[in-house]
């Protein structure tokens, strides 16, 4: 995740061809209009100022979440077929790269499947404020996309219309058809396949660029969704984005621990040993809240612990390009917070839907500011849930403080995984001089 200060830059990187202009996000900006929208809410609710007020706000808070929203298929699109195509180049670099892979997928997998299990009993034993809840879920639940039945479902997952299934914003059958076009383009020759796959690095990046547009108008956007709610919820609100914050970063904090834990005990050394080697790495990690920034120190780290250099120079730049430890768990974490806030029930197969497209989505993740990645991120899993996303613009007003763990999670376990990696393939290169 990038760095969340007072204005977040980012550049993302195409294919081919000269790199989109850098996006800057004003967050600490934004971060203070949803404190100031949420306060004036406050003092104006239930006076005579709240309607005229009100007029304006909700359609200018409108105006601002359907410009984000228009961008959101054609951008999972475009991931998704570079994420996979990625991927299967990847695979075959040969077994390391293959390893690496399959404790990617592991780690996310676990990571997923014990969120939907955990948010939820988080939720129950520290349930959302009363008063806060019930404001809120009236005055951003917006309008939430149905979930079908078992039978339903099953037929819901191939679109006889994909652009139909565009229209309607039906991520789940969108995310199967672009992980079948992007497994196709892999198959097709590379001079039939590199047109198309720029295409799509050029689509995302004009997404990218739109996204930029919208973002550096958020602290008007924010303000103005603050202030609706504000009125409608007074000062219960605030309460209510504490306890957000602190669930949501408490499931980052798990895999925080489980990175401890799998490099300790996958890069054989002692839990005392492996903290003290992260200390530079996380260091870095909490005053850039970038991954990438953090390389050069996650690269000391693993001189330190004793991982082989070609181990680490390999494992960990592929780790910074794909793997998200933190990803899929927060965003599936916040999907089921906003259901709840909304009063939305989840059944076992819509839990299962949101780990499925979680994790599939996490492919085409890409290191953008926290602000672009949330929207991204989160929106596609939260529709695909039948979960309405309108909550997600107030909530990403406040997404540079959960950021800062997704951010120390993800170094650790970057550093965690390449330690296992290196171990087990120096076991296993002992093992075939043991057999000469």
């Amino acid at each position: 995740m990038a760095r969340a200060g007072a204005n977040v830059t980012c550049m993302s990187a195409p294919a081919a061809g000269a790199a989109p202009p850098p996006i800057r996000i004003p967050a600490g900006l934004t971060f203070a209009a949803l404190i100031a929208g949420l306060a004036l809410g406050a003092v104006l609710a239930g006076g005579p100022a709240a309607e005229p007020v009100l007029a304006v706000a909700q359609p200018v808070g409108t105006l601002w979440l359907r410009a984000l929203q228009m961008t959101i298929v054609p951008l999972v699109a475009a991931l998704l077929v570079n994420g996979v195509s990625r991927i299967v180049a990847t695979a075959s670099a040969g077994a390391m790269a293959r390893r690496t892979l399959l404790s990617f997928a592991a780690v996310l997998t676990v990571g997923t499947v014990l969120a939907a299990f955990a948010m939820p009993l988080l939720l129950e034993t520290f349930p959302i404020p009363a008063e806060a809840a019930a404001a809120l879920a009236a005055d951003m639940a917006g309008e939430a996309q149905p979930v079908p039945g078992l039978g339903e479902f099953f037929s819901s997952l191939i679109a006889p219309n994909i652009i139909a299934a565009a229209a309607e914003t039906a991520m789940l059958p969108l995310v199967i058809f672009f992980v079948a076009f992007a497994l196709a383009l892999t198959r097709l020759s590379p001079e039939r396949s590199a047109p198309l796959l720029n295409l799509f690095a050029g689509l995302a990046d004009a997404m990218l660029v739109i996204i930029g547009w919208v973002l550096r108008i958020a602290p008007v956007g924010v303000f103005a969704l603050a202030l609706t709610v504000g009125v409608g919820s007074g000062t219960s609100a605030f309460a209510a984005v504490g306890h957000y914050i602190l669930l949501v970063a408490s499931l980052g904090g798990s895999v925080l621990l489980a990175g401890y834990a799998l490099g300790a005990i996958g890069g054989r050394t002692s839990l005392p040993h492996f903290a003290r080697a992260m200390l530079p790495a996380q260091a870095v990690a909490l005053s850039t809240q970038s991954s990438l920034a953090s390389l050069p120190a996650m690269l000391q780290s693993c001189r330190i612990l004793g991982v082989r250099e070609s181990s680490a120079d390999f494992v960990l730049p592929l780790a910074v390009a794909l793997f998200r430890a933190t990803g899929p768990v927060m965003n599936l974490a916040v999907a089921i917070y906003v259901a709840a806030l909304t009063g939305i029930e989840l059944t076992p197969a819509t839990l299962s839907i949101g780990v499925a497209v979680a994790l599939v989505t996490t492919i085409g993740s890409v290191s953008l500011p926290g602000a672009i990645s949330f929207v991204t991120a989160i929106a596609p899993i939260a529709l695909a849930m039948g979960v309405p996303i309108e909550p997600l613009l107030l909530l990403v007003a406040v997404e540079m403080v959960p950021d800062i763990m997704r951010t120390v999670g993800n170094v650790t376990m970057d550093v965690a995984v390449t330690a296992t990696v290196d171990r087990h393939a120096a076991r296993g290169a002992e093992a075939a001089t043991a057999e000469q």
